[in-house]
């Protein structure tokens, strides 16, 4: 801008110096050149205030570092999917069990099924007595004999308070308990083991106690 307005200050300067030669100056020749200057400078500055001076732009924000405790501990809020339903984190995996129990019964051949008795062998009547003073639900066990036979005497169950009951055991190695029910919620039970021998043939008493059972003659 300076550029295009100093050339028009200098010819008035030089047109106003000739005019000065014709009149009667007032002022010298210097003077007007220095007026001439004074005032392209004024044009000058005068220029520059008018224009608008550029706005500076705003400082870029600088994005804070991410906060350690959420690196360290991220966000445990459900996400959501394109449908808008939250979206729950998955469980874990719980590990499976057994849906049902073993149905089967036990094996006759473990000696925890009902003995056959016809196969078991010769048998000695045996007359059991219930002497507890209550009612008794009595089992008797057969080991394995000599005929191979094993299992849990058929038929017996409960027996009265004071009563009796003749059954034919085969021989062998037995085991007796009993359940004893005295009535007003007091039970207790009694156990014992006896055998039949080859060499009996009389009657024998089994005699069921409150805490033992026991076989006389």
């Amino acid at each position: 801008m300076f550029k295009r307005v100093l050339p028009i200050l200098l010819l008035l300067a030089v047109f106003l110096t000739a005019c000065g030669a014709q009149t009667t100056p007032t002022m010298s020749s210097v003077d007007t050149q220095n007026t001439a200057v004074a005032a392209a400078w004024t044009m000058v500055a005068a220029t520059q205030i008018a224009n608008p001076t550029e706005t500076p732009l705003p400082p870029t924000e600088t994005p804070s570092p991410t906060s350690t405790q959420d690196t360290l501990f991220p966000s445990t809020q459900p996400t959501t999917d394109l449908s808008g339903i939250p979206t729950l984190p998955s469980l874990p995996t719980l590990p499976s069990f057994p849906t049902a129990l073993p149905t089967s019964p036990p094996s006759v051949g473990d000696c925890m099924g009902l003995l056959n008795v016809k196969a078991a062998g010769s048998t000695n009547r045996m007359r059991i007595e219930n002497t507890t003073g209550g009612v008794i639900n009595l089992s008797l066990h057969l080991d394995k004999n000599l005929f191979g036979e094993c299992g849990f005497m058929p038929g017996i169950g409960t027996i009265k308070k004071g009563a009796q009951r003749i059954v034919a055991l085969p021989r062998g190695d037995w085991f007796a308990y009993a359940l004893v029910d005295y009535g007003g919620n007091k039970s207790g039970n009694a156990s014992g083991y006896f055998t039949v021998r080859l060499g009996d043939h009389d009657l024998l008493r089994i005699i069921v106690k409150q805490e033992v059972v026991k076989v006389q003659p």
